[in-house]
């Protein structure tokens, strides 16, 4: 049964203001004929482009969420919180009005909320008591290219669910997206696939070094550890650029080791952590003005899911914690593994937001060319034995028949 209640056309501004020197309001034209045209459309828009702030008020102008709701889904809390404040900020509305989160522990979503920010996760946990998510009449699955379970479970549903909701909107949306492939997926019943737009980013030029721990001219040189590797790379940034430099990290474990390293040795710079497991209040210091420079140390929560304001710099250990079971010996762990190519990609255009910038990957150009090009999707490196009871607590059906976007192996479905 669904818990949707019925409500009253809800209010929405009557103008609704766009920055139109963001790229993706630039090409609202296109993207409006695109959802008014057709159920799902694709929009693969780099970082900068504005896509994660603009779409949910896109659909608000083209007259969705009046009674139903604009769902947006985000792969973290701490994304969901953000851009939910951003979108709030912007229609000059607060939290709970309007626009609304919910995230684990915390909802402030009313029935005045015609924009709702989520974890997709939290999407996924509606299912079990409403199967047509008949609570929404738009619901945008963002950040897609990082292919968790939880996005492969809602694009396999929402698959399934489509032609029973001929009226529900989807929009998938991602910076380094697989276009094809999920055009291909939502192809409709002739076998078109959905429409793409692609929205160029605003981004300045980068300029990306490779600064290997080791030194490839001298193999007598001592390598060097990566907090020692994060000095050097900044010494140098905080000499030739302004602002402030964004170093990525595999985890929490590593951005203390570094954040002691750095305040040991950089005394006059700030030097801030961001993980997921950090309180909101540490977690919003990082968007509070300041003085001075700065170094924010982040796992790849700061990839593509939020923004980090006053990024001149980015410095790039090339590594990201990346969940894998092993079949043989029927253990799940979470090594530190080289991110594929799009991934550092991405990092490094997190610097290319302000002005020109310039991208240190402390691996060398070799080791980037023989990375994958694109992340392996979660489904076809865990233990399928969780997949299979996760499906069925949500009532998806059997693992070998759901229309996975890239499915796993039977063999692999048998073992689970």
């Amino acid at each position: 049964m669904s818990t949707a209640q019925p409500v009253t056309e809800r209010e929405v501004p009557a103008q609704i203001d766009f920055p139109e020197q963001l790229p993706v309001c630039e090409r609202r034209a296109d993207i409006e004929a695109a959802i008014r045209d057709h159920q799902v459309v694709i929009l693969a828009g780099e970082t900068g482009s504005g896509k994660t702030t603009q779409l949910p008020k896109i659909c608000l102008n083209l007259g969705r969420g009046r009674q139903l709701r604009i769902g947006h889904t985000q792969p973290r809390r701490i994304a969901a919180r953000t851009v939910a404040q951003r979108i709030a900020d912007e229609l000059n509305t607060s939290l709970g009005g309007l626009v609304g989160y919910q995230i684990r522990f915390n909802d402030t979503v009313s029935d005045a909320s015609a924009i709702k920010l989520m974890t997709d996760g939290i999407l996924l946990a509606e299912l079990t008591h409403d199967r047509d998510l008949s609570a929404y009449d738009t619901l945008i699955i963002d950040e897609a290219h990082e292919r968790s379970l939880n996005i492969d479970f809602l694009l396999g549903y929402l698959k399934q669910l489509l032609p029973k909701r001929p009226d529900l909107k989807v929009i998938i949306t991602s910076a380094t997206i697989d276009t094809e492939k999920f055009a291909a997926h939502f192809a409709d019943t002739t076998g078109t696939p959905a429409p793409i737009i692609e929205v160029s980013g605003r981004t300045h030029p980068v300029e990306v070094r490779y600064q290997p721990l080791g030194n490839p001219d001298d193999p007598d040189a001592p390598v060097l550890d990566v907090p020692e590797g994060i000095e050097r790379a900044a010494r140098t940034l905080l000499r030739e650029t302004p602002g402030d430099i964004l170093c990525f990290l595999p985890g929490e474990r590593e951005i203390r080791e570094a954040q002691e390293h750095l305040a040991k040795n950089l005394g006059e710079v700030e030097i801030l952590p961001l993980y997921a497991r950090l309180s909101p209040v540490e977690q919003q210091r990082i968007f509070q003005s300041h003085t001075g420079r700065r170094i924010v140390l982040s796992t790849n929560v700061a990839e593509t899911s939020l923004t980090v304001p006053g990024i001149h710099a980015v410095i790039d250990t090339g590594t990201a914690r990346i969940s894998r079971f092993n079949r043989r010996t029927k253990v799940q762990r979470l090594p530190i593994e080289p991110i594929s190519q799009a991934s550092a990609d991405q990092r490094s255009g997190r610097c290319g937001r302000l002005g020109p910038g310039v991208a240190i990957r402390l691996y060398d150009e070799a080791g980037f060319l023989d990375r994958p090009e694109f992340t392996e999707p979660e489904v076809q490196r865990t233990n399928l034995a969780s997949v299979v009871l996760r499906m069925a607590s949500l009532g998806l059906g059997d693992a070998e028949s759901f229309p996975f976007v890239d499915p796993p192996e039977a063999r692999a479905i048998r073992d689970g």
